[in-house]
């Protein structure tokens, strides 16, 4: 055991460890990427004695604090409604916290470009031309258009930890709550918000981080609009200036990670009060309910309009983009002219082909990598007694605060003199990825692997057989309901990643975000919004896929 031991961790160290050293040796030389310099605090001096870095830093707060505000606001309304009470339909307003995650986050930034662009956003021509309004009410190219997105792409996140919060709630404490005299108002603000506080902590603490690194939306809003945040700045830095400093880039992705850091702790911090907040006992209960009354179709009708927010009008806009030959604001006339055009495109065109195969590979190949290392490091920390286990955990977690860009920054410093040929192939995306999106898996197996008693591997042993046999024939099997969840949380996710996509692929190997990132900025949205739809459908099979393989008999 001890083998698979230093084994796991030697790699988890490795894949860990060695960008982040890297990250700051790019910070502290003087030389640029791949050539060998002196140690320096230039960089630092630069980057920070600019007075433009202090309003950088606020922007990015405002948009952190923003987005993830608005995204646990929405969330928890939307939990509330479709776990505690008695609105119609409650059941079907839950796939919000699944439907989204099929969809690009670039994806959903360009639709509401699409819809709230000043001057030929489909909303805005629309109230334009029936109120006679001679500009566009609203204009998405600002601070709050910037928020208002992310927080939608970021509510799903919010929702899975607040509704997993509140479904887990003793309903005695606001029985009894009401049996002393409270009204249902009474109770949810002394009772169930109360002890709801720590998750609504955890989700927003965990959104502000993904907020901060994120570079989809500032890349489709924020840089038109000249809105400096920290990952548009080490863009700029890295790829968007000539000539390129990625010393200096590496500086701002090493303050990104320290506040990345420090808010991930705060997370653990909450996380680990959800569990001391928690009042699930062995006896079996749901959640109480609350009767709305006459209450209940606005209630349905709120979580619909979130719904419609962050699925609906996405979806439909890219629908009908994908439909036009060009982009223009739709009329009568325009549905003469439909057409498929630009799904013909994706079906001639080498270089979407090229495109679709890498995200694939990528995707299956290394979606099945990471949760195989996810199952191993999840045995070891949770069924093992060796004393470095919780190091192997925390080392696990300390990618899990890059943002995608700064882990980007870090692995082309890491691998551009690398023994191995690493450096400008798909496989350089792949361990980004897996480096990266390590913890998702861990969470989703070590949650399954909990539930397996000791005694189904301690008579696999007694009968003779060693710990890779007991791990491929007993361990897999049971665990898989985990590891088939992780793997389509992976493999949708590597569909669809970007940031860190944008820093590392090559011409022969570009994955699908930054073909759709060029497109747009090349102004082909039609193709874009039919290569987005190709993509969701390619999720959806996955997913199809994947789970009628976890329902397969084991042999």
């Amino acid at each position: 055991m001890n083998w698979v031991f230093l084994g796991v961790a030697g790699i988890i160290a490795f894949l860990s460890l060695y960008p982040s050293f890297f990250l700051l040796y790019g910070s502290f030389t003087d030389a640029p990427l791949g050539v060998p310099g002196h140690f320096t605090l230039n960089n630092y001096i630069q980057a920070y004695s600019d007075p433009e870095a202090y309003r950088l830093i606020l922007t990015s707060f405002i948009f952190g604090i923003g987005a993830s505000g608005l995204s646990v606001i929405l969330a928890l309304t939307l939990a509330w409604i479709t776990i505690r009470t008695n609105a119609p339909f409650r059941k079907l307003f839950e796939l919000t916290a699944i439907v989204p995650n099929i969809m690009p986050p670039i994806l959903i930034s360009i639709s509401w470009v699409l819809l709230l662009n000043p001057n030929n956003g489909l909303i805005n021509a629309i109230l334009m031309q029936w109120f006679g309004l001679e500009s566009g009410l609203f204009n998405i190219y600002s601070i709050p258009g910037l928020i208002f997105v992310e927080g939608l792409i970021l509510t799903p996140l919010a929702f899975l930890i607040i509704a997993a919060a509140m479904k887990s709630m003793d309903p005695a404490l606001e029985e009894s709550a009401k049996t002393l005299g409270s009204g249902e108002f009474g109770v949810a603000t002394r009772i169930t918000f109360p002890l709801m506080r720590p998750a609504v902590l955890a989700a927003g603490t965990l959104n502000f981080v993904r907020a901060v690194e994120s570079f989809d939306t500032p890349a489709i809003i924020a840089l038109p609009a000249r809105i400096e945040v920290f990952t548009t700045k080490i863009w700029r830095e890295a790829l968007g200036s000539f000539p390129t400093n990625h010393n200096l880039a590496a500086t701002y992705g090493v303050g990104i990670l320290v506040i990345a850091l420090v808010f991930v702790y705060l997370y653990r911090r909450f996380t680990s009060q959800v569990e001391s907040f928690s009042t699930v006992t062995g006896k079996g209960f749901r959640p109480h309910q609350i009767d709305l009354g006459g209450w209940r179709t606005l209630a349905s009708a709120v979580a619909f309009i979130l719904l419609t927010l962050m699925v609906i009008l996405p979806f439909m806009v890219l629908l009908l983009m994908s439909v036009l030959p060009y982009y223009h604001v739709p009329t009568w006339e325009t549905w003469k002219n439909l057409t498929l055009d630009n799904f013909r495109y994706i079906a001639d065109n080498d270089r979407v082909y090229r495109a679709f195969g890498n995200s694939l590979f990528l995707a299956i190949v290394g979606a099945s990598l990471c949760m195989l290392l996810a199952s191993l490091t999840s045995y070891i920390t949770v069924r093992t007694k060796i004393a470095a286990r919780g190091l192997l955990e925390g080392l696990v977690f300390i990618p899990w605060a890059f943002p995608g860009t700064a882990l980007a920054l870090g692995l082309l410093w890491a691998y551009v003199d690398f023994p191995i040929p690493v450096y400008a192939t798909i496989w350089i995306i792949m361990i980004a990825y897996v480096t990266r999106f390590l913890p998702y898996g861990l969470r989703a197996v070590s949650s399954t692997i909990i539930q397996i008693h000791r005694e189904l591997e301690e008579a696999s042993i007694v009968c003779g057989a060693g710990f890779l046999a007991t791990f491929r024939r007993i361990l897999i099997p049971m665990m898989r309901p985990g590891v088939v969840a992780g793997w389509i949380i992976l493999a949708t996710i590597f569909m669809r990643e970007f940031s860190a996509s944008l820093f590392l692929y090559s011409p022969g190997s570009e994955p699908l975000g930054p073909l759709l990132y060029f497109l747009y900025l090349d102004g082909m949205r039609g193709r874009v919004a039919a290569i987005g739809l190709v993509i969701s459908l390619i999720s959806i099979i996955l997913i199809a896929i994947a789970q009628r393989l976890s329902r397969w008999d084991t042999k």
